[in-house]
């Protein structure tokens, strides 16, 4: 697991959140959506629960994906596991539970699905995230299975999550291309950059791939911008359309 630079196992097109914005995201409704819809490959956000249980959600906040209020954070997870994080996105979906990532993991291993894990964590936290995100991952996974790509915005989280599972493959989330972008990536020894798409240009996507790294993008959700990212020969797309794009309706080399 360790020459995932060189080896990249990974499909080219990521549903972002499980299904975009079809079903709540980051609810396993989500995931199962996504999967209908021929992908075989997703993204979500996890965090940690006050007693230490990672769960899936986006926002440090409760109250734009859930009835819930306030930090989730602060909550345990048997708080945390009575909120509805459905009925917000849409009648059909009143109830949806918020998954663990164990949850998430059983119903990838089930179904042979790749996963990239956002380390989310809640503010003042990104050590202890990274940690117990690597340590839960390398349980959870089986050593015959491809683990996650665990991705993340803070430096902190990538790191502890090195120290805990070195072999475990990770990319450096960017949401503005900075000049240490690249030297960054590598004293976290990542295996790839997940950039914004907009700021990939052909000289940034060159020097990633020389220094050994993937070219990953979010969110795109046009086929302008996807032609223009392949055209760049980037390595991979997180997308909230999982209905105009896959592998059928939009190939791309695998």
């Amino acid at each position: 697991m360790n020459n995932f630079s060189h080896h990249w196992p990974y499909p080219f097109w990521i549903a972002h959140r499980g299904a975009g914005k079809l079903a709540p995201e980051n609810t396993l409704a989500a995931f199962r959506l996504g999967a209908q819809f021929g992908y075989r490959m997703f993204e979500c956000d996890v965090k940690l629960s006050s007693d230490d249980v990672i769960f899936l959600l986006h926002d440090a906040q409760l109250e734009r994906t859930t009835n819930g209020q306030g930090t989730a954070g602060d909550l345990t997870w048997s708080e945390l596991a009575r909120l509805d994080a459905g009925q917000w996105h849409s009648r059909a979906f009143t109830g949806e539970p918020l998954p663990t990532l164990e949850a998430l993991a059983k119903f990838c291993m089930a179904g042979g699905y790749f996963l990239n894990i956002e380390i989310k964590p809640t503010p003042g936290l990104e050590r202890r995230t990274g940690e117990v995100v690597a340590a839960q991952v390398r349980q959870l996974w089986s050593k015959e299975a491809i683990p996650p790509l665990l991705t993340s915005f803070e430096p902190l989280a990538l790191e502890a999550a090195y120290k805990v599972a070195p072999e475990l493959p990770r990319g450096l989330l960017l949401n503005s291309w900075q000049k240490d972008a690249v030297s960054l990536a590598q004293t976290l020894q990542c295996q790839a950059m997940v950039c914004y798409y907009d700021i990939w240009n052909e000289e940034r996507v060159g020097a990633v791939h020389q220094a050994g790294f993937k070219a990953l993008s979010y969110t795109v959700n046009d086929s302008k911008a996807a032609l223009h990212l392949l055209q760049l020969a980037t390595d991979g797309i997180i997308t909230d359309r999982v209905d105009l794009f896959n592998e059928a309706t939009f190939p791309l080399q695998q």
